[in-house]
């Protein structure tokens, strides 16, 4: 799917979903063209590739967790099997579909479909083993399924961690997802409150959320607390669970407590029993709360990160490049003074000792043109060399490495990027999407704020 192809899926769900997110969508084209134009972006790359237009959820933890259930409950039908064994070894992502029955799609339909958060995602999956992308299928499906709760969202189910079967691409797959999400749940389950045979899914679950950026979108869930709170010893298990997270590096964080009512243990203490169902229903309440938020939420991150990303044009990837066009410069004019000194000292030396410069005016002129058609190649070649040498230093930024390129072609002035009027065009496209990016915040504000 080509960008374009791309932006008119995206302007035509947008359309019907959010009038406002179809008017910034204009804006991210903008980005893109000062993208494309700078070699920062790369060809048929987009920022709108980076954002699921749709608000996810995220369920991950291992396959006794309850994820599954919980995403049953949630939408109020069967989608996802469940059990106390592994029953899914794939991504599954849910969303709304008009079909009365669930309907099961492969994962070519999420990796082709910009809508989507694994939209290209086996070209990622190539670069841990080159060709496993073709076999996208094993790693993710899309189920549909006629219910409200899942209209405008995608909920993802995550395979089931075991810490003795963990690969790269699940692993790269579920950082991926963490970095898309609105909300992220991890489930763990109660009945195993000691790292143990988990320490790999602690690892990599706990660690990966609580380096993340945006560690406020991750709820982190004890499941099944029936099983393990009869004796009225809730706040113990907590603190066992708290201590073995701890272990991992994790002091803070949102911490819940639930279980599914339909398969709970009988208690033998029916005050035990009023007292944990209160608990999880509070802590439910708030659960549910966090995602029927999500759908405002993503609306806010999307006008925000055009702001980000205009910003970090302005602060960071222009001043960058002006750097690099700095060196650039300064080595070419370095060099060009060699050999220009250079060539006009063998010229004295060769007119001083053998008399080869003819004083035929005509004569002196050609030869004069030839010297500096001479010089004017070596220039270029310099310029391409000392490109080359400029890149080396920050051959670790693929998009610099690009700007740099483009911005010292042949055809390019030297001093391109030192005039008012390039800098002033480029910096007053930023801003104007950085003002952009406030507007659109503030028309979101106009939806729940009134003066009255």
């Amino acid at each position: 799917m080509t960008t374009k192809d791309r932006y008119e899926s995206l302007k035509k769900h947008l359309a019907q979903e959010s009038p406002i997110l179809l008017d910034i969508l204009q804006k991210y084209e903008t980005l893109d063209d000062i993208g494309y134009k700078t070699g920062f972006l790369q060809e048929d790359d987009s920022y709108t590739g980076n954002i699921s237009w749709w608000p996810i959820i995220s369920m991950l933890g291992t396959f006794s967790a309850g994820k599954s259930t919980f995403i049953n409950n949630y939408i109020g039908a069967k989608v996802q099997d469940s059990g106390n064994q592994a029953v899914d070894d794939k991504f599954t992502a849910v969303c709304y579909g008009h079909n009365e029955k669930v309907t099961t799609l492969p994962g070519i339909a999420l990796n082709a479909d910009p809508r989507f958060p694994f939209y290209g995602i086996s070209d990622e999956v190539d670069k841990i083993e080159l060709g496993e992308g073709d076999r996208i299928n094993m790693y993710m499906q899309l189920k549909t399924v006629n219910s409200d709760t899942t209209r405008g969202k995608v909920l993802i189910d995550s395979p089931g961690f075991d810490a003795d079967s963990q690969r790269d691409t699940i692993l790269r797959m579920t950082k991926h997802i963490i970095d898309i999400s609105d909300l992220v749940l991890i489930f763990f389950d109660a009945r195993h409150p000691e790292p143990g045979a988990m320490r790999d899914t602690l690892e990599h679950l706990v660690n990966t959320t609580m380096k993340h950026t945006d560690a406020d979108k991750v709820l982190y869930i004890l499941n099944q607390i029936d099983t393990t709170a009869k004796e009225d010893n809730l706040e113990d298990v907590i603190s066992s669970w708290q201590r073995s997270l701890a272990q991992k590096g994790l002091i803070t964080g949102s911490f819940y407590t639930i279980y599914n009512e339909e398969s709970a243990d009988v208690f033998a203490d029916e005050a035990v029993h009023q007292r944990l169902k209160q608990k999880k229903d509070a802590h439910l309440e708030k659960i549910l709360n966090r995602i029927d938020e999500v759908s405002i939420e993503r609306s806010y991150r999307i006008a925000s990160m055009l702001s980000d990303i205009a910003k970090e044009y302005k602060n960071k990837k222009f001043p960058k490049l002006r750097e690099a066009l700095d060196s650039w410069s300064k080595k070419v004019i370095v060099s060009d003074i060699v050999v220009l000194v250079i060539t006009l000292a063998s010229l004295g030396y060769a007119q001083f000792t053998y008399n080869l410069i003819p004083s035929d005016i005509v004569v002196m002129g050609g030869v004069g043109l030839l010297v500096a058609s001479v010089l004017v190649y070596i220039h270029f070649v310099l310029r391409k060399i000392m490109a080359k040498k400029v890149m080396k230093n920050y051959s670790d930024d693929e998009g610099l490495v690009r700007a740099i390129k483009i911005s010292t072609k042949w055809l390019k002035p030297l001093f391109l990027h030192k005039l008012k009027s390039w800098n002033k065009k480029n910096l007053k496209v930023l801003d104007d999407l950085v003002k952009h990016s406030k507007l659109t915040i503030s028309k979101l504000n106009d939806q729940f704020i009134t003066a009255k």
